[in-house]
């Protein structure tokens, strides 16, 4: 199987084999409001189902898989409105950007394909707060299980001058809603979709829970058949533990968060890693046959 990666103006596309498994926006015109970062969408299974939502009518800022962080010492690269404790959301000045400044490294064909980048993230004021090193690698292509892998590492080394604290609108008062980190929004007709990790398969049981890996399955629109999404928790360099926000209802979000209900300190320039796998299949997986690919798969 050959992947390969071909670069336009403001994005790259992954291909296996022909097939476009992946288009990776590093350059978002997105407006102010919706935080603008890389993101990617669409991400498709091997059957080219679509398996990420985009800009939504209930969050416009929820483009695909991105890398984000909702609270940063009162600044908001996540998008959208803020949360404060006793004021609930709270649109402000306050919703930063994160720009692009290169690929390091490009390996565009072969067996996996990857990119390394160099990121900046700028508050709404203009000012510079990380500087982030991220990886994207695409690979594990299997035809006959439909299915393919992507691991992600990323180094945020804070360049502010001052000492970062990395929250979540649940380390700022507001219950369940830890959502940070590698966040993915799936396609709104798997709303109400089967989720399933080690121990549980209750959304609700999971959410701010600690497991290995959670996965999530649904049918699609327009076309027949449907897809699963294998997310493992990963490893945090933080020492908070890495905490699941998932939910089914009222709409289908996956994201291993780093700062679910702790805060993670950062030093001036010191650094902290995060690492994520994610395994995206062309069919619904029952319980057994998701249980037997996380542990196949396992990082």
């Amino acid at each position: 199987m050959t992947l390969t990666i071909t670069r336009g103006e403001d994005r790259l596309v992954v291909r296996a084999d022909g097939t476009e498994i992946a288009t990776y926006v590093f350059a978002s015109d997105a407006p102010t409001f919706e935080g603008p970062k890389p993101y990617l969408h669409p991400i498709r299974a091997l059957d080219g189902g679509v398996l990420t939502g985009y800009r939504p009518w209930d969050h416009r800022w929820h483009k695909g898989l991105q890398f984000t962080w909702t609270h940063v010492s009162g600044e908001n690269f996540w998008g959208g409105p803020t949360y404060i404790d006793g004021e609930g959301y709270v649109a402000r000045d306050n919703v930063g950007r994160m720009r692009h400044d290169d690929f390091d490294a490009l390996v565009d064909a072969g067996e996996e394909v990857s990119f390394t980048e160099q990121l900046t993230w700028i508050t709404q004021a203009g000012s510079e707060w990380v500087a982030e090193t991220r990886t994207h690698r695409f690979g594990g292509v299997d035809r006959e299980r439909g299915l393919w892998v992507l691991d992600f590492d990323t180094t945020l080394r804070n360049i502010s001058g001052r000492t970062l604290e990395l929250g979540s609108p649940t380390t700022q008062g507001r219950a369940k809603a830890g959502y940070t980190g590698f966040f993915l929004r799936m396609p709104r007709a798997w709303t109400g979709g089967t989720v399933i990790s080690p121990d549980a398969s209750d959304p609700d049981e999971l959410m701010g829970a600690v497991a290995e890996w959670v996965a999530f399955s649904g049918r699609h629109d327009d076309v027949d058949g449907g897809g699963t999404v294998l997310s493992y928790a990963g490893a945090s360099s933080a020492p908070p533990p890495v905490k699941w926000f998932v939910r089914s209802e009222p709409f289908p979000v996956l994201s291993p968060s780093p700062s679910f209900d702790e805060h993670i300190y950062v030093a001036p320039d010191a650094e902290i890693s995060l690492s994520h796998r994610y395994v995206f299949g062309d069919r619904i997986w029952d319980a057994e046959q998701t249980r037997s690919i996380a542990a196949e798969l396992a990082p």
